[in-house]
């Protein structure tokens, strides 16, 4: 797996089902390479993005000038909001869909840790979620939790085209071919009350919806079902991309079902794709407005897309968690997801995507339509600029000294198997924590400024920030004194990498 240093555990082959083997080494053979040359046109377009040649719009072609458009199902006409959250969970997986959100994505991705072990237990759930059978035991009252019967779509997110899976072959397979295939292995049609229903996630160009669009095409082959059975939603989460949105809604308009706005990846992959221009170092994160116009050009931009071609626009995350144990905190959440969300219907989204039970209802109300797909589109501006100027900066040492902090205690909970951990309020997974540590390989990059409490200007530099780890690392030591050895040695792990992930220029999504 390209998880590398952080992989714990193999692909056992045991824990797979019964002759599945047999039904994925032809698929593998087909599609793994398919995948490596996808993944290696994504290095040679960041190089170029570093040399100086930018993710620029296409030239007109038939997906931008010819008259097209998806027929819509009706069981997912209404996804005003698309509750997101780890597949291996199954506590939290049966909360969702019992929350009486439209939509529910299971993850195997982002917020999952990306070990074996807890990819057998998310397919695990996922097949039992599909077929509503998943419960889990509530220890407070002693009794089993089971799923409620609903309309929900359920949605499955895969890992990304940029992911390889060992220990099942010689070679590496495609991380995304197995997960899509494992679940479909699974999938009983007979007893869905919709089709089966994927999240594409990290796509970086329209060529990739070709690999997606034939993948989907082949399976649903492989078990008698129609060609354009199996169904998508794509989230728009790396710069490129932003560019060739139609162009790769065209190439999947048969699966496809809408674009969602994966902001928080999105975040690191335009930091990223811009990391040699000084004029792109991003302020402290949490002084970034939602309404920042590098959000706001794109977050306009994706419905009028999606509705010229009958296409739903869902908006990204927002990562400020409500508390049911900090009245202060719930109410600055639910406030904040409130002014968030309803920005998002302004602009012409069709839903929202949360990650907490409390705030399903709350974005429903934002969006008071079922979705906004007749509300007609704007002249806007068909090229509109995805790299305008950041403005006003406010870039501190308390800013990169958060991001440290942030990226320790996030990984320290990798290494204890959490794929996303609350922190300080705000839920981190691995987009947050790559934005963090793009960020702070940005300001050393450039040697930005920052004043110091006397006033005094200073820079950042490679020897600051790792100053930095070691005292941050001390703080959290020092104010959790009750962690036994094994605890603190972790901590201690979780600090080396994250540093050790800055200066070797570790930034893709893995």
């Amino acid at each position: 797996m390209v998880y590398g240093d952080f992989m714990k555990t193999h692909a056992r082959i045991d824990q797979l089902p019964e002759n599945f083997l047999e039904f994925f080494l032809p698929l593998h053979r087909e599609f793994t390479p398919r995948q490596q040359a996808l993944a290696n046109k994504r290095k040679e377009k960041l190089a170029a993005s570093l040399a100086g040649t930018p993710p620029a719009f296409l030239p007109a072609s038939e997906a931008t000038e010819k008259s097209w458009s998806i027929q819509l199902p009706e069981w997912c006409k209404d996804q005003r909001n698309q509750m997101t959250g780890p597949a291996d969970d199954a506590e939290l997986v049966v909360k969702m869909l019992n929350s009486g959100a439209p939509g529910v994505m299971l993850d195997l991705e982002d917020s999952m840790a990306n070990e074996w072990d807890h990819l057998v237990l998310g397919t695990h759930n996922i097949k039992l979620a599909l077929a509503g059978k998943l419960t889990y035991h509530d220890a407070k009252n002693n009794r089993e939790v089971s799923i409620k019967p609903s309309n929900t779509v359920i949605l499955t997110r895969a890992r990304g085209l940029h992911m390889g899976q060992t220990g099942l072959f010689e070679e590496s397979v495609s991380a995304s071919l197995l997960d899509v295939a494992w679940v479909l292995y699974q999938f009983d049609p007979a007893s869905a009350r919709h089709p089966l229903t994927y999240y594409i996630p990290k796509s970086e160009s329209a060529e990739e919806a070709l690999w997606w669009r034939d993948l989907f095409q082949t399976l649903a082959r492989s078990r008698k079902l129609p060609h354009d059975y199996i169904k998508c939603m794509a989230l728009v989460e790396s710069h490129p991309l932003a560019f060739q949105m139609e162009e790769f809604s065209y190439n999947l308009r048969e699966h496809l079902l809408g674009l969602n706005l994966g902001r928080w990846d999105y975040m690191a992959s335009l930091i990223h794709f811009n990391f040699e221009d000084p004029n792109w170092v991003l302020p402290d994160r949490n002084t970034i407005p939602h309404d920042v116009p590098f959000f706001q050009n794109l977050r306009t931009l994706i419905p009028r897309t999606c509705h010229r071609h009958g296409m739903l626009a869902i908006g990204g995350m927002t990562a400020l968690y409500p508390s049911r144990v900090d009245a202060e905190l719930n109410q600055r959440a639910l406030a904040i997801l409130e002014k968030d969300k309803h920005n998002e219907a302004i602009c012409g989204m069709d839903g929202a995507w949360t990650g907490h039970p409390d705030q399903n209802e709350i974005a429903v109300k934002q969006f008071p339509f079922p979705n906004q797909l007749s509300a007609g589109i704007d002249g806007g501006i068909a090229h509109p600029d995805l790299r305008p100027a950041i403005g006003n900066k406010t870039i501190t040492l308390d800013g990169t000294r958060a991001a440290v902090r942030t990226v320790i205690r996030y990984r320290n909970g990798v290494l204890a198997g959490k794929g996303a951990s609350l922190l300080d309020g705000y839920m981190e997974d691995l987009a947050t924590d790559r934005i963090y540590r793009l960020m702070i390989a940005q300001r050393v990059r450039h040697s930005v400024p920052f004043k110091d409490t006397n006033g005094k200007e200073e820079r950042h530099t490679a020897s600051l920030v790792s100053s930095v780890f070691d005292q941050e690392l001390e703080r959290i030591l020092i104010q959790q004194p009750n962690l036994d050895d094994e605890a603190r040695a972790r901590f201690r792990r979780a600090r080396t990498l994250s540093e050790e992930m800055i200066v070797q220029g570790k930034f893709d999504p893995t």
